[in-house]
């Protein structure tokens, strides 16, 4: 295994599967950051692998995921494979000595993301959670105003992810895969709501509507804080309506609603109002995969601290398996 400081720049990184979003958020931000570079991939189809590898100009290519996790030349996976295989081949990753930037959600539940911050507290590796969100500047400014005390004692956090239908076949559909409208666009939902708190928050009641049996398709829960303070959560991918995508925090002195904080690049907005006046901002739009990746190369190289660790992961996932529960469904379970 090999320490962080043995590791040059730039960080050589692998990819689990030649998955849809890797391009996204892996290949195109390593092309601007010079700490960083894509040197394999794998699939578990050799011939989908070597495509992949040839049309984004990355040197090898393998047709299982242990080849890759294998290589002594890669210093650190990602890990973007479907839910329920992602706490396997992260604790792999880990105990073969590469670092882990793996999508969310961390794992199919609460217990498998300890059983991995488990694996990167013993081999001393960073395990880092794609929330790409989360390092935009937008987030940032967004924390900084509700910890400024602009908006007084915060009463009520409510976030919001709902996107229009998905495909019926989708992977996300999939239980067996730990799919669900929790596990994916819920996720952030919850996130967030835990990120703007600052405190971690306890499900009251939650309410879904399965797409397939055993599969929500809508989620809305109701928390409550530490502080007094309550929230909620609303998240669909059977959605008709276009774009519902934000989050709204309620002060004793005033208020701050966000459009879309979870791709800012797109189109964002943030409205601050206090004492009857309204404030509009606007952030830069750069991309939130580039933030992140220039996180979790620093987090490698340098050792610097991220805010979507371990201990992050473990609190999300809690949530979620609370939200499911409540809701009168079970957490999701590693694929076999």
């Amino acid at each position: 295994m090999r320490s962080m400081s043995a590791i040059g720049s730039p960080l050589r990184i692998g990819i689990l599967g030649a998955a849809r979003i890797a391009p996204q958020a892996l290949v195109r931000p390593a092309r601007k950051l010079a700490s960083v570079t894509v040197g394999a991939v794998a699939a578990r189809d050799m011939g989908r692998a070597e495509a992949f590898a040839r049309k984004h100009h990355i040197t090898a290519a393998y047709g299982s995921y242990d080849e890759l996790i294998a290589d002594t030349a890669v210093d650190a996976i990602y890990n973007p494979l479907p839910n329920g295989l992602h706490g396997r081949w992260t604790i792999a990753a880990l105990e073969a000595g590469k670092h882990v930037l793996c999508e969310k959600p961390f794992t199919a539940n609460a217990e498998e993301a300890r059983e991995v911050v488990a694996a990167a507290e013993r081999t001393r590796l960073v395990c880092m959670e794609a929330f790409h969100y989360r390092y935009h500047p937008l987030v940032a400014r967004m924390v900084d105003i509700v910890r400024s005390g602009e908006l007084g004692s915060v009463r009520r956090i409510d976030t919001w992810m709902c996107i229009p239908l998905l495909p019926k076949g989708d992977i996300r559909w999939n239980l067996a895969l730990a799919g669900g409208t929790t596990m994916d666009v819920g996720c952030y939902a919850i996130h967030l709501l835990r990120t703007l708190a600052g405190e971690e928050p306890t499900v009251v009641s939650a309410t879904a509507a399965e797409r397939v049996p055993g599969v929500d398709r809508t989620m809305r829960a109701e928390m409550t804080l530490p502080s007094g303070a309550t929230g909620s959560i609303d998240v669909s991918m059977f959605s008709s309506r276009l774009l519902a995508v934000g989050a709204k925090v309620t002060g004793d002195l005033g208020s701050m609603k966000v459009f879309n904080p979870y791709a800012p690049q797109l189109l964002h907005s943030l409205n601050v109002t206090v004492g009857g006046h309204t404030r509009r901002e606007r952030l830069e739009r750069s991309a939130t995969y580039l933030h992140q990746l220039r996180a979790f190369a620093a987090a490698v190289l340098d050792g610097t601290p991220v805010p979507t660790g371990g201990a992050d992961a473990i609190a999300n996932m809690t949530l979620i398996d609370a939200c499911y529960r409540a809701a009168g469904m079970e957490p999701r379970q590693p694929t076999p």
